[in-house]
């Protein structure tokens, strides 16, 4: 398949190149949207759609509820969204990922835009394909949060606040202000500083001091906080007009001071209800595996660019980006509370980065270098892909060997040639089989061991009696998403008071501390489990998984059980 430069192309060779970038953006979103029907991934992902299955079965907008009690972590935007979906489509898995598809699917088409605002539409496309292909946003569209609903906004936000910066247009002021007040109302006024930060950056170096005095920009804060005021009521409605209710332990709780304070500066500072321990450094090693098959490039990218810093400074021309890329990276770097889905949102900003610096590369060190690296991460992917079969032993994995081993030959020959274009096409492809791989085979094999859902799968065919969970017991949220019937939560001394069996979800160490105490427990199920999202060499391995797996059941207990069992 022949790639060529763009900017020496003739309308032929053009359309060419246009169809090619059209087939693989289509591959790509396929290739994303392949989790849509894959089970929730617990923990967050699994809590966040029950919270949001509470809010569409209740009708109740304005508290976000789990297990009965006030929940005061995220806001509210993707929780409305997603509450919103589950009436559309009903309460399943497809409803809970695909609006955070869609929000992804929006995050692609303004790096495009923005990209080709700021450069061209060669790299425009590249930025496209290199975001579409990132394996943490890829990751993201499986284990849905609101790091896929946060990326779409923040880059939009970026781009129609560009747009207002070049051309000082109402419009483009107006959208990017609500763009922005949605991502706010997702993740919490952090986001407003980061997209603010880059546009500071580039009229300081730019010496653009007029924008300062630009009063257009005040009243877009202004209508930022117009925007965000559904949140603000929200949260005002459930806490602060309630300072009886007991939050985090206490009483007078502020859900507004939580939301302008402590869940972004006082995770920051560490000063909050949630802490966290960071280190410094905890950011530039994810960025070696979140960013793949990119990674390797953006660290040569950024090691030559503080090298030849000035000359680096001065070619740029566009500091938006790069100031976002900065003052984000360096405000998660700094907080004590770390995550790695946390570097979601800058992604897209990179992915323009780095697209633009491969386009304009003429350095011959630094392009054998890229080329090196992508040959050789090329062959370590498919062989961690095969390495999985075998070690998992995987359904299929001999087939499925068989068609990587055939993946990799069609991409190589495929993508044939050693100039610069092909090399990224082969790490697009590879990125590509190896997420196909995940989503249709690592992670259905998963997935049979987060037993909340097997658990509720196997209930939602039998009679819904209603379940009860013990307080005292980790809750499992895919369990309470997924089963149909009514759940209880019960304290084990309520055990003595109980006029009929009872069926419970819980685990095996629960209900052998139950028999021991002498309890009449009659086990109906048993499922193994594991923390899928936080999978070890020790569970990967088929012939060590025993070890590291727990089991919860399905049991019914008597009543008639003595007090001083307890």
């Amino acid at each position: 398949m022949e790639l060529v430069q763009p900017a020496n192309l003739h309308k032929r060779s053009a359309y060419s190149f246009n169809t090619w970038f059209t087939w693989l953006t289509i591959v790509g979103t396929i290739v994303n949207a392949s989790g849509l029907f894959l089970p929730i991934l617990e923990p967050d992902g699994a809590l966040y759609a029950t919270i949001a299955k509470n809010m569409a079965l209740t009708g109740d907008y304005v508290k976000l509820m789990f297990e009965g009690n006030d929940w005061l972590d995220k806001p509210h935007f993707p929780f409305w969204i997603t509450a919103f979906s589950f009436k559309l489509f009903g309460i399943n898995s497809f409803a809970y990922k695909f609006p955070g598809l869609l929000f992804w699917l929006a995050g692609a088409w303004y790096t495009y835009a923005f990209a080709n605002k700021l450069y061209n539409k060669q790299t425009a496309q590249w930025a496209v394909l290199i975001y579409i292909s990132v394996e943490h946003l890829i990751l993201s569209n499986n284990d849905v949060r609101a790091e896929p609903y946060l990326t779409g906004l923040m880059i939009g936000a970026a781009h129609y606040y560009y747009l207002a910066y070049k051309n000082n247009k109402w419009k483009h002021y107006i959208v990017g202000s609500l763009l922005l007040a949605f991502a706010i109302m997702t993740k919490g006024i952090f986001i407003g500083c980061m997209v603010m930060a880059g546009f500071v950056i580039e009229w300081t170096i730019k010496k653009e001091w007029k924008q300062f005095l630009n009063y257009r920009w005040s009243v877009s804060m202004l209508l930022v906080l117009l925007f965000i005021m559904p949140e603000l009521i929200s949260l005002y409605l459930q806490f602060d007009q309630h300072p009886e209710k007991l939050v985090f332990g206490q009483h007078k709780v502020s859900g507004i001071r939580f939301f302008f304070w402590d869940s972004q500066f006082g995770r920051f500072f560490n000063t909050g209800p949630i802490k966290g321990t960071g280190s410094k450094l905890f950011y530039v090693h994810t960025l070696l595996w979140a960013f793949l098959p990119w990674s390797v490039i953006l660290f040569v990218m950024v090691g030559a660019s503080i090298k030849n810093f000035k000359t680096t400074l001065s070619a740029t021309g566009n500091y938006v980006c790069g100031g976002i890329g900065i003052a984000g990276f360096l405000v998660f770097s700094l907080s004590r509370f770390q995550l790695p889905h946390y570097l979601n949102i800058l992604y897209p900003f990179f992915a323009i980065i780095v697209a633009n610096w491969l386009l304009n590369l003429k350095n011959k060190p630094l392009l054998k270098t890229v080329t090196y690296s992508q040959h050789i991460l090329f062959f370590l992917l498919f062989g961690a892909c095969i390495s999985l079969a075998l070690v998992m032993r995987l359904p299929y994995a001999i087939p499925a060997i068989v068609i990587l081993a055939a993946f990799a030959t069609a991409i190589t020959l495929i993508f044939s040639g050693n100039g610069l274009q092909h090399i990224l096409a082969r790490s697009f492809a590879v990125i590509m089989v190896v997420n196909l791989f995940l989503n249709t085979l690592f992670y259905p094999a998963l997935f049979k061991y987060q037993s909340g859902n097997e658990a509720a799968a196997f209930l939602n065919k039998q009679i819904q009696h209603p379940v009860h969970m013990f307080n005292d017991v980790s809750a499992e949220y895919a369990f309470q998403f997924y089963y149909e019937g009514s759940i209880k939560k019960i304290d084990p001394h309520e055990l003595n008071d109980l006029q009929n069996d009872i069926v419970v979800y819980t685990s095996k160490e629960k209900t052998d501390a139950l028999q021991h105490m002498g309890y009449q427990v009659r086990i109906i199920r048993s499922f193994p489990h594991f923390h899928i999202s936080q999978v070890t060499g020790r569970f990967l391995n088929v012939n060590t998984r025993e070890k590291a797996l727990d089991y919860f059941v399905i049991a019914t207990i008597q009543p008639g059980m003595l007090a001083l069992a307890l």
